[in-house]
């Protein structure tokens, strides 16, 4: 996997990201024109909130429930994960976004620098969010291709934005069936930007990913809903990625 998920400014692009407020994200950004009108700065939330059927856990005790959160960068969605479970375990091949999280666990704040011209920066802080269950984490350093046999299972998996970015993505699909429990739920987001940067092209799907998924999956799992989720991504004042995460949420027959 890339060695550019290591750099500091790639750690600050995705601390402001997953934490950073609207105005803290937009600031300087003329190109916007109202907060209320931009899609996608709040996509590590929206995959646990706008995707999970809660229903299914009305009647569970919540000091029950695991979940998984495999690629979790700097950890907003298993933070967010955290108020619904007990336990959370939150793994990344990235250690510096894995220092990040652990040290916003403890700290619950810490200074990020947002890029806005050149080598023009700013200082902001970005604060973890309240009413979430920092204790209920445990963030691992580990890869989504090789993880321990000796995880268990789980009532949560959630996978945002990794799969195209694995060498081996049939790899981390063939394991999902031994980590979610019968009965538990499986989130998947990706947009599906698929590069020999990071998988080689014998390893990518040669037709729709939604069908590499299926072909994966269908045996043990049932499709129970698909939705395409924003993201926004500031590079600096003048530059923004915007792009859209095919999401979808599998149940575990």
């Amino acid at each position: 996997m890339s060695s550019g998920y290591e750099s500091q400014r790639l750690l600050d692009q995705y601390l402001l990201f997953h934490y950073g407020i609207p105005a803290q994200i937009l600031e300087g950004a003329s190109v916007f024109h109202g907060e209320e009108e931009v899609e996608g700065l709040h996509f590590p939330e929206a995959t646990v909130w706008s995707t999970l059927m809660l229903d299914r856990y009305e009647e569970k005790d919540q000091d029950e429930l695991r979940a998984l959160d495999v690629g979790c960068a700097v950890g907003r969605s298993s933070f967010e994960l955290s108020r619904l479970c007990a336990e959370v375990l939150a793994i990344d091949y990235s250690q510096a976004f894995i220092d990040a999280a652990r040290l916003l666990q403890t700290d619950r704040e810490v200074s990020v620098r947002r890029y806005d011209e050149g080598q023009l920066e700013t200082e902001i802080r970005i604060t973890c969010p309240e009413a979430v269950n920092p204790e209920r984490v445990n963030f691992e350093l580990g890869d989504a291709m090789n993880l321990s046999s000796t995880l268990g299972q789980f009532d949560i998996v959630h996978a945002a934005n990794l799969l195209c970015r694995l060498p081996e993505p049939r790899r981390f699909l063939y394991r999902l069936p031994e980590l979610v429990k019968a009965g538990g739920q499986l989130i998947l987001a990706t947009p599906c930007s698929w590069s020999e940067e990071f998988t080689p092209k014998e390893n990518q799907p040669e037709g729709s990913t939604l069908e590499f998924v299926h072909a994966s999956l269908d045996e043990t799992f049932e499709l129970k809903r698909e939705i395409e989720l924003p993201f926004l991504i500031r590079d600096h004042a003048r530059k923004f990625q915007l792009s859209t995460s095919q999401t979808t949420v599998w149940l575990r027959k």
